[in-house]
C-alpha cells in the first residue's frame, strides 16, 4: 500500500504521538524474543540491526547475542586492539550501549566509550577508528548504537570494521547468523554488570579531536571570515554537543537552533506518514527550520546519529538531497587541488543522473554502487574516490590533502560544506544547482515509500531482468535492466530499468518495513509520473508473488 501524506504531516507532535520511554526501556529488559519467529531474529539491513523492544525485535537478548558474535568475529579476524563504542539519543541506545559494554568487558575486549550522559555521532566513531589505526599497533574497530533517523520507539546497532566503515555483507551475515544461533541455543553469555565496571571503563573524548580536526576537511577560516549566519539544528540527536563545541571554540557565527535532547522528540514536526522521524531530508520533519529559513544565511539539520544532512537556504528552502550532492560534487572537485587527479565520484544507483552529468563536467570517472555506504569504503580508504554520496542525504569526502576523513556518512562536514560553498563563491548551493539545471536541463526525480511485509520485501529483493517484459518505459525504448551495480558488479537487491531519458529502481528498504520506488525523468513531470505508474505495475506483480 502506497503511503499517502498524513493530514498532520509537518505539524507539531501532540502528546498522543509520543512514546513512553520508560515503557520502551522496560520492554527491552522484560520481553524475550522468540528465535523461531523471523520478525524477532537478528537481521542486519543496510545499516545494522534495527527494531523496537515493544515488538520483541530489539531487546537485551538480541544485543548480548550480537555483541558476543562480534567478539568472536573480531577475534577470528585478529582484531585485537580496542573497540570504540558510541551511542545516540534514542531511548533504547543507552540500555543497549550498557549491555554491549558488559559483554565486551567480560570477554576481555578493551573498550573506549563516551560518558553515560554524552552522545556520539556515527562519523566521530569512524574518525576515531581511522585515527587510531593510522598508528602502528593492534587495530581497532567499533560499534555505534543507533537506529539513525528511525522513530523514537526504535533501537539500532551497527558494527564498524577496522577501516572505520560499516561492516560489509560477509561480516554482517556471519555476525547475524552467529547471534541467531546463540539466541536459539539460549546460550549463557558472560557479562559483567555495568554498575560494577563503569568506573573502570576507559572514557574517550570523541568530540574534541573530531571538531579540532575539521580544519583538515572544511575551510573553517573562510566561513568565519565571511560572517555568514549559520543555524545548526541537531534535531535532538548526537551532534548537539559537537555543534555547541563549534559555536564556542570557533569564530563562526553559528547558532545551535535547538539544543534540546528528549527521547520522545516532543519538539518535532511529524514526518510525511504522520510519525515522528528525525529525517533531515524530509520537508515535513524539517518544517520548523524551513519556516525560519530567512533567519540564517545557511541552516542545517542532522538526524539522530548525524550521518545525514539537510541543507536549508533562504532562496530555496530545504534542498533536495540529490540537488545538494550535485552542487557539492561540482564545488569540491574544483576546489580541492590536493586530491588525487584521478579520484572518482561515487554515487548509489538510485541517486539522480544529474550527478552523472556533473561528474562529466568535472572530468571525473563515475562509480555507481548499490544502496549502502559500505560500498564506498574501499574507495574512500584508498583515495580512489574523492566523494561518495547517497540520495538519502548521506555522504563523505576526502581531506584537503587527499587522505581519508571518514569511511562512514558524515552529516557535520556536509552541513559545514554548504557554508564553505557560500562563503567562498558568494552563492548558496541551491543557486549553484540552479546553474547546473540551466546548463543540463531540469531533472524530475521522486521517491515513493510504501509499507511492505518482510515476505514482500524478500520477493522484491529477488527481482530479475526477466520480470520486466516490457520493451519500453514511458514511451522510450528500454536500454538496460540492472540487477547488479555498474560500478562494482554487486547485487542491488532489486532492479533498475533505464532508458535514454529516464529510469526507475525498486528495492526493499534496509532499515524499515517498507519498499521504495525511485524514478527520474529528463523530460517532464508528466513523464516522471508515467515512469512511476509503470514501475508500480512491475512492483505490484512482484509483491503478489
Amino acid at each position: 500500500m502506497e503511503v499517502v501524506s498524513n493530514v498532520r504531516a509537518g505539524l507539531p507532535a501532540q502528546e498522543s504521538d509520543l512514546i513512553n520511554p520508560d515503557a520502551v526501556i522496560a520492554a527491552y529488559y522484560d520481553i524475550k524474543p522468540d528465535p523461531t519467529d523471523p520478525n524477532q531474529k537478528v537481521v542486519f539491513g543496510t545499516s545494522g540491526h534495527r527494531g523496537s523492544s515493544l515488538d520483541a525485535a530489539f531487546n537485551e537478548a538480541h544485543i548480548a547475542a550480537i555483541t558476543a558474535a562480534i567478539v568472536e568475529y573480531r577475534a577470528a579476524q585478529n582484531t585485537t586492539g580496542p573497540l570504540f563504542i558510541g551511542k545516540d539519543t534514542h531511548a533504547l541506545s543507552g540500555p543497549a550501549w550498557r549491555t554491549a559494554i558488559e559483554v565486551l568487558t567480560a570477554a576481555g575486549v578493551s573498550v573506549l566509550a563516551e560518558k553515560d550522559d554524552e552522545y556520539t555521532p556515527t562519523p566521530a566513531v569512524s574518525r576515531a577508528i581511522i585515527a587510531h589505526n593510522r598508528k602502528r599497533g593492534p587495530v581497532a574497530d567499533g560499534i555505534v548504537v543507533t537506529p539513525s533517523h528511525n522513530p523514537p520507539r526504535d533501537g539500532g546497532f551497527k558494527y564498524n570494521l577496522p577501516n572505520g566503515g560499516p561492516a560489509d555483507t560477509d561480516a554482517t551475515d556471519w555476525i547475524a547468523d552467529r547471534a541467531n544461533q546463540l539466541l536459539e541455543q539460549n546460550a549463557p553469555i558472560p557479562r559483567r554488570p555495568y554498575e560494577q565496571i563503569a568506573a573502570d571503563v576507559t572514557r574517550f573524548d570523541y568530540c574534541t579531536p573530531y571538531c579540532r580536526a575539521l580544519t583538515h576537511v572544511i575551510d573553517i577560516d573562510a566561513i568565519a571570515a565571511s560572517g555568514l549566519r549559520i543555524g545548526a539544528d541537531p534535531l535532538g540527536g548526537a551532534s548537539v554537543g559537537y555543534w555547541q563545541w563549534l559555536a564556542h571554540h570557533t569564530t563562526m557565527d553559528l547558532t545551535v537552533v535547538n539544543p534540546t535532547v528528549d527521547p520522545r522528540w516532543a519538539f518535532m514536526t511529524l514526518d510525511t506518514d504522520g510519525k515522528i522521524r528525525m529525517d533531515c531530508s524530509s520537508p515535513d520533519a524539517m518544517a520548523r527550520l524551513i519556516a525560519n529559513k530567512d533567519r540564517y544565511d545557511i541552516s542545517t539539520g542532522n538526524d539522530a546519529d548525524c550521518d545525514r544532512h539537510g541543507i536549508v537556504t533562504p532562496d530555496a528552502g530545504l534542498m533536495n538531497p540529490n540537488h545538494y550532492l550535485s552542487a557539492a560534487i561540482w564545488y569540491l572537485f574544483g576546489n580541492r587541488p590536493g586530491w588525487p587527479a584521478d579520484a572518482a565520484v561515487g554515487k548509489t544507483l538510485v541517486s539522480s543522473s544529474m550527478i552523472d552529468r556533473v561528474a562529466g563536467l568535472v572530468s571525473r570517472q563515475l562509480v555507481e554502487v548499490p544502496v549502502g555506504f559500505k560500498w564506498f569504503v574501499p574507495g574512500l580508504i584508498s583515495g580512489t574516490l574523492g566523494f561518495g554520496g547517497e540520495e538519502s542525504a548521506g555522504a563523505s569526502f576526502l581531506q584537503f590533502d587527499g587522505h581519508t576523513w571518514t569511511t562512514d556518512k558524515d552529516g557535520i562536514i556536509l552541513a559545514l560544506l554548504a557554508s564553505e560553498i557560500t562563503a567562498r563563491t558568494g552563492q548558496t548551493p541551491s543557486q549553484h544547482y540552479d546553474a547546473l539545471e540551466q546548463h543540463f536541463g531540469v531533472s524530475y526525480y521522486a521517491r515513493i515509500d510504501s509499507d511492505a511485509t518482510r515476505e514482500q520485501k524478500a520477493r522484491l529483493g529477488a527481482l530479475c531482468p526477466s520480470d520486466v517484459t516490457a520493451t519500453t518505459l514511458a514511451g522510450a525504448p528500454i536500454e538496460h535492466v540492472y540487477t547488479k551495480a555498474a560500478g562494482n558488479d554487486a547485487p542491488i537487491g532489486g532492479l533498475k530499468v533505464a532508458t535514454a531519458t529516464g529510469w526507475f529502481a525498486a528495492r526493499p528498504s534496509g532499515t524499515e518495513d517498507k519498499y521504495k520506488i525511485y524514478a527520474e525523468s529528463l523530460i517532464s513531470a508528466e513523464n516522471l509520473a508515467q515512469i512511476q505508474d509503470e514501475a508500480k505495475q512491475v512492483v505490484a506483480a512482484a509483491l503478489d508473488g
